[in-house]
Formats: structure tokens, C-alpha cells, sequence
């Protein structure tokens, strides 16, 4: 589609309007195709009369291809023999069967014109490979016969539908020509049927042979055996409406494309196009059944850590030691993180973190915490961007303990402010978590501290391949932690 649109916007004339319809005929032209055995050239004029141009090809799924080369954004020049000027120009279907050679290989052409509001829009080209010819039989003489009825019809303006859709219901398991096809005479009776469109049928619980059969009739017997009854596919076969269905029992799926056939004087028949879905959609229930459990694990492992965290609290406020209760204060800060981490991930399916997210839940339980003893004002200055979900929880455990510790230790519990400061560059992030504390007392050392929180956090960061360092804040009052760790 965007191969057409750029050719069009780039080499002719036509309108939004006109894009849309060629649109429209190159998403659907995949069934003249697979039925004529055939390669399609969507051919366009260009701004210049002398000129048309290659917007669109399609190769057949069920024979050999004329055409080896990629021919979009070709051109050809104005040739009074050549069957895309005589097709445009006479706007009449042209066709030729003197086997040319193309490549060495013997090729039939037609040139079909897209004939739309009484002007000729572009030229569907038809080439097949007459080497790679399937011997006549019931399914080759349905196949060429269908093929030649839709591009009658799309010659016409009678295919795609005007105004209908045949999308899908579903966003897989569109059905092929080579999948199985069901001819339907007027009655809706079936003329014939292909053999793989009869397995399907009867993975759905059919008896016998289709042919013959009322296949809106015996296609809600089919359904009426299954729970709940849903009589809407039949219906639709009835109406004859240009849509893509799924017929679904118990027993099996089957993907159903309706495609009305029509002749210059109406209605003539209807063509169905199936493919057995049954392995396609067990599947999909498998992943949606597994989708469902890995979230309720999700939900388990955050409940139990909220509940780690609440007892911890509880105990804290139990205990009669100041030691015991700030050891257990830090544990609780500590289940707490892992805890805002798990959330996020447990949302995320591509490897990679927005750790922004994770900073800020970290920042307001951070917050919360001091609010007892002072105001504290932590916030969060830049983006962390997306950091690697394997290192994320290290990290939300590393800034916490920085954050905890500005807090006790740099503000001594007390009002402030706490800034967390994230730099990216490149596949390097660089954080800055500073106080407006008191600052550190000048015989500091951080190589002996017997701080548990400066040893996690040095623990952490060597994990993760980084460098961290504490000092003064070169800026004004309080100190600066620095963590610099690559996220690649």
C-alpha cells in the first residue's frame, strides 16, 4: 500500500479518492490472482500521457510465477500494440494467448482497465505462466472460471464491493484460494467445493459430501449442535454479504470470506473462501489462558510483598528499640521498592523499563515516609528514558537507599529538599541524588563506613557494572550521591 501511494504521489494525477479505490482493489486482488494462477501488475498513468507506471504486483500462491523481477516503479512508454495503451485507451478488457516469451517462459496476458465515475483509473495486468499450466480438472476449470468472473466484475466497478467490507473479523487467519473454496449456484446450493474446503466442513462436524448441499442451511445445523447458538454466519451466507466470518463449533474453527459473484446482469452465484483455523485459535486460547495466569502470579507476588511491607510496619511500630525500629523502617523501604518495580514489570512485555514510572511511585513513598518527622520535597529533575528491566530493580533498590539515607542522615529527618537527577548519554545514565542537608562531616571516609545501606547500595551498583561515588554538593549546601551505570 505505501509502495502505491508513493508511486501515485510521485508519477500521476489521480486524487485521495482515486488512491482509495486502487487501495481497495490491491488489498482484495490476491484472489484474482491465486484463481487465475497468475501474476498482477497494477499499471497507472503517469502525469505524462506518454507514460504508465508499475504501482503494485502481486505473485500467485497456487503456481509459478511469470514475472522473477520486482517491477514496482517501473514505467513504460505510450505503445498503440501494447495491451495496458490498448486496454486504456479502448477501456475494454484485451487479452492475448500467443504464448509471448517472457524470460523464455510462454506468457498469456490480459490487461483489465479499472473503469471508475467514466474514466480509466489504471490497467490491471494479468500475466500467467503457461509452463506451469495445472492439468484441467474440476478445481483448474472453477478456479479460471471465478478468475475471469472477478475481473469482469472489477472491470465493471463491481469488485472490490463499493461501500462494503471484507475485512476480517479476526487479525489472523484470513483465508487463501489454496485453503479451500466453495462455488455457490444462485439457490445457494453448492456447485462445487474444493478438497480442503471439505476437511474444514468436516472438522465442523459435516457428514458426507458438500456438494448439493444448502450450505446457509446446513452450515446453522452445524452451528445448532454447539453452545451458544450463533445463527449470524448462516445469515450472512444468505444475504450474500461481502465480509470475512468465523464459523466455530466445538468441535472445530473455520474461517469463512464471502465474496458475491455477479455477471452484467446481477447476482450469479457466490464464492466462499475457507481455511481451517481449529489449530490457529486453540492456540490463541492457550496464550490468552497463560496471559491470565502469569497476571494473577503478578497480582500474587505484589499482595505478598504489600503484606511483607505491612508487617514489617506493624513490627516497627511494636518495638522498643530505636535501633530495631530503623532496621526494620529500612527492610519495609527496601520490600517497598521491589514492590513498585514488580508493578511496573509486571505491565511491560518488551525487556525494557520507562523507569520515569518507577522513580516517581519510589519518590512519593519516599515522601510519605519522611511526613512524619518534617516535609520533605523529593522530586524527580529529567528523564531516566527506558533502562533494561533486568537491572531495574537493582536500581529502584540503589536510589531508594540513597534517597532514604539524604533523608535521615543529610536532613536529619527533618524538612528539605531531595532532588534525583537523571543524565542520559548515549547507552550511559548518570544519576544525581542531592540534599540541601547539613552536608557530611569532614572526616567522612566512605571506603569505612559500616553504613548497610552505602554497602547495599556499592553491592548493587558493582552489579551492574557501574561507579558510584559520595561527597559535598559542589553546588551549595548538602551532599551528592552519583551513580553512573550503562543501560544499553
Amino acid at each position: 500500500m505505501l509502495a502505491l501511494a508513493r508511486v501515485v504521489a510521485d508519477h500521476t494525477d489521480l486524487d485521495q479518492d482515486d488512491v482509495a479505490i486502487l487501495s481497495d482493489i490491491v488489498s482484495e486482488w490476491h484472489l484474482i490472482a491465486d484463481l487465475s494462477f497468475s501474476d498482477l501488475i497494477c499499471w497507472v498513468p503517469g502525469t505524462d500521457d506518454n507514460e504508465f507506471w508499475a504501482a503494485a504486483q502481486i505473485r500467485p500462491a497456487t503456481g509459478p510465477t511469470a514475472l522473477e523481477d520486482d517491477v514496482v516503479g517501473d514505467v513504460i512508454s505510450y505503445d498503440p500494440e501494447h495491451l495496458v495503451t490498448e486496454a486504456y485507451l479502448s477501456e475494454m478488457i484485451c487479452e492475448t494467448s500467443d504464448n509471448k516469451l517472457q524470460a523464455g517462459i510462454p506468457v498469456d496476458v490480459w490487461a483489465i482497465p479499472v473503469i471508475r465515475d467514466g474514466r480509466c483509473l489504471a490497467v490491471i495486468e494479468r500475466h500467467t505462466n503457461q509452463m506451469g499450466v495445472r492439468a484441467p480438472g474440476a478445481l483448474e476449470d472453477n478456479y479460471l472460471e471465478i478468475a475471469d468472473i472477478l475481473s469482469d466484475m472489477l472491470w465493471r466497478g463491481d469488485f472490490p464491493y463499493p461501500g462494503k467490507t471484507s475485512g476480517t473479523t479476526h487479525g489472523s487467519g484470513m483465508p487463501r484460494i489454496g485453503e479451500g473454496i466453495i462455488r455457490l449456484n444462485m439457490a445457494g446450493v453448492v456447485s462445487y467445493a474444493s478438497p480442503n474446503a471439505v476437511s474444514a466442513y468436516r472438522r465442523l462436524g459435516l457428514q458426507g459430501d458438500l456438494v448439493g448441499e444448502d450450505i446457509a442451511q446446513l452450515t446453522a445445523d452445524l452451528l445448532a449442535g454447539s453452545e451458544p447458538t450463533d445463527q449470524a454466519p448462516a445469515n450472512l451466507i444468505r444475504q450474500r454479504t461481502p465480509t470475512t466470518m468465523e464459523v466455530e463449533t466445538g468441535r472445530a474453527s473455520v474461517n469463512v470470506k464471502i465474496v458475491p459473484l455477479t455477471d452484467e446482469d446481477g447476482a450469479i452465484g457466490t464464492l466462499l473462501v475457507c481455511r481451517d483455523t481449529t489449530e490457529l485459535r486453540r492456540r490463541e486460547r492457550q496464550l490468552v489462558t497463560k496471559d491470565a495466569t502469569i497476571r494473577e502470579i503478578h497480582h500474587r507476588v505484589k499482595n505478598n510483598l504489600q503484606t511483607v511491607a505491612a508487617l514489617l510496619r506493624l513490627q516497627a511500630r511494636r518495638i522498643t528499640s530505636e535501633e530495631g525500629a530503623t532496621a526494620l523502617h529500612h527492610a519495609m523501604s527496601r520490600v517497598q521498592a521491589i514492590a513498585v518495580v514488580h508493578e511496573i514489570l509486571s505491565q511491560s512485555f518488551t525487556g525494557r523499563v520507562e523507569f520515569d514510572d518507577v522513580m516517581d511511585g519510589l519518590l512519593r513513598y519516599v515522601g510519605d515516609l519522611a511526613a512524619s518527622r518534617g516535609k520533605v520535597n523529593a522530586r524527580r529533575v529529567g528523564s531516566f528514558g527506558e533502562v533494561p528491566a533486568a537491572a531495574a530493580t537493582s536500581l529502584s533498590l540503589v536510589l531508594t537507599e540513597l534517597c532514604q539515607n539524604a533523608i535521615e542522615h543529610g536532613l536529619s529527618s527533618g524538612s528539605g529538599e531531595v532532588e534525583v537527577r537523571p543524565i542520559r548519554d548515549g547507552d550511559t545514565l548518570r544519576i544525581e541524588v542531592i540534599d540541601n542537608g547539613l552536608g557530611l562531616p569532614d572526616d567522612f571516609d566512605p571506603a569505612n563506613t559500616t553504613s548497610l545501606g552505602l554497602s547495599i547500595v556499592e553491592t548493587l551498583v558493582s552489579d551492574l557494572h557501574g561507579h558510584f561515588e559520595l561527597g559535598s554538593n559542589p553546588d551549595g549546601p548538602g551532599a551528592r550521591a552519583v551513580v553512573t551505570v550503562p543501560v544499553g
